[in-house]
């Protein structure tokens, strides 16, 4: 009986040999990531082609992706800039495998974060103190492509792939701008900061954006990683208050472990009473002076503004609405000098300044082990979205499986 039809039909199976293939710089990879191929449906874990870099793009090999809930948001339909098939993930970091052309500022080996805002040093955004959102290639990003206006990423029947905000992370390999991935200290651990490609450092950023400062009475609506990050920075800038609004319970304890003074759940709250009224008087009556929405909800974002001070208060919004979805209060509200402002990654400019957030943490000056509560492989992602949609993480961390790629290069280097 000849067995070996049947053998080799099962091999790529149970012994998967692109694993182990020699892959020529400048060459296509091939490589596992999770597939979104349309919205409310599990993501698919299977082998994509990585097309290689082209001018001012890199190829960066993923050791590591947190989830973060703007992908379940994408994933649920809600994102009017998610595009499928696609490659969802955001906060990763890795390692650079290869360059395209006119890359000046990256090189191979490289340990970088991935930018889902890149940094390009030219425009006026990323002239200007005031903002960090860089434009140059918001455009074709918005459209899951690179800036030459095409995908790098393709499943194994040829079909086109779309990225995701310019860094897709779900994936063993993926192709980004250059000025979307910023250089990090080697020995920086790669399964911790890539929290900082967009939670931690979206929540910690905004109130040193915003000018909080010592003594501030702040409420912050959310526990989740934003909202706990907004608390860790406005507990090292020394305010006198720090209250938490979220209708978990058992984020109580992740609160106070960040720094939060008080904790409150809207849903124990007597009925007789109003949220808002019930934040007005743990404020001492007048209203805070500042609060953070990091929940996306348009009406706890108008809670938040009104629960702010008059004269001065500023409410800031983090949390990302769904597609459609208007904010709305009465115009007194802001007449008496209440502000609505906005924060995006915590107002921080990728390139030039994230890399002194990792030094922070390596100095031991901000917490990042602390919110990675679970850790799953790539081939268990979908079960770490479900945890993050029910709550019952903080950040689940995924480890992408080293694989045995091999890249040569002209002068034997690699």
């Amino acid at each position: 009986i000849n067995f070996w039809p049947y053998t080799l039909s099962i091999l790529p199976k149970y012994f998967p040999l692109h694993q182990f293939m020699f892959y020529k710089e400048g060459e296509p990879i091939r490589c596992t990531a999770a597939v979104a191929y349309s919205t409310n449906k599990p993501l698919v874990l299977e082998q994509i082609i990585v097309d290689p870099p082209q001018e001012h793009e890199v190829r960066v090999k993923v050791t590591n992706t947190a989830l973060c809930r703007t992908d379940l948001f994408t994933l649920k339909g809600l994102n009017p800039e998610g595009k499928f098939p696609c490659v969802l993930g955001h906060e990763g970091s890795g390692i650079v495998e290869s360059c395209g052309s006119k890359v000046e500022t990256i090189k191979k080996g490289d340990h970088v974060l991935l930018l889902y805002i890149p940094e390009c040093g030219h425009c006026a955004d990323c002239k200007s103190e005031k903002s960090n959102l860089c434009s140059v290639i918001k455009a074709t990003q918005a459209q899951g492509v690179m800036p030459q206006g095409s995908s790098r990423l393709h499943n194994l029947e040829n079909e086109t792939l779309w990225h995701f905000m310019g860094c897709s992370s779900f994936s063993q390999y993926t192709v980004v701008s250059d000025i979307s991935c910023v250089k990090i200290r080697d020995d920086a651990p790669l399964d911790k900061i890539c929290l900082l490609g967009c939670g931690v450092t979206t929540g910690f950023g905004a109130p040193i954006a915003k000018g909080v400062k010592a003594g501030d009475r702040v409420a912050i609506f959310g526990s989740g990683t934003v909202g706990l990050s907004v608390v860790q920075s406005c507990s090292q800038l020394k305010c006198s208050q720090v209250i938490v609004v979220d209708v978990q319970d058992n984020k109580r304890e992740w609160a106070l472990g960040f720094g939060a003074t008080d904790f409150i759940n809207p849903q124990k709250i007597p009925k007789n009473k109003s949220l808002l009224q019930t934040l007005i008087d743990k404020s001492g009556g007048d209203g805070f002076d500042f609060t953070f929405d990091c929940t996306g909800s348009t009406s706890v974002m108008r809670t938040a503004l009104e629960s702010c001070r008059k004269g001065w208060g500023t409410s800031v919004i983090i949390g990302l609405a769904g597609a459609g979805k208007e904010i709305s209060t009465l115009p007194y509200n802001l007449i008496v000098g209440r502000s609505w402002e906005g924060c995006a990654f915590g107002g921080v400019k990728g390139r030039s300044e994230l890399p002194t957030l990792v030094e922070r943490y390596m100095n031991n000056e901000i917490k990042l082990d602390e919110y990675i509560t679970n850790k799953r492989p790539l081939k268990e992602i979908n079960e770490a979205l479900k945890e993050l949609e029910d709550g019952l993480v903080l950040k689940n961390c995924v480890g992408h499986r080293r694989r045995f790629t091999f890249s040569y290069v002209a002068d034997g280097k690699g």
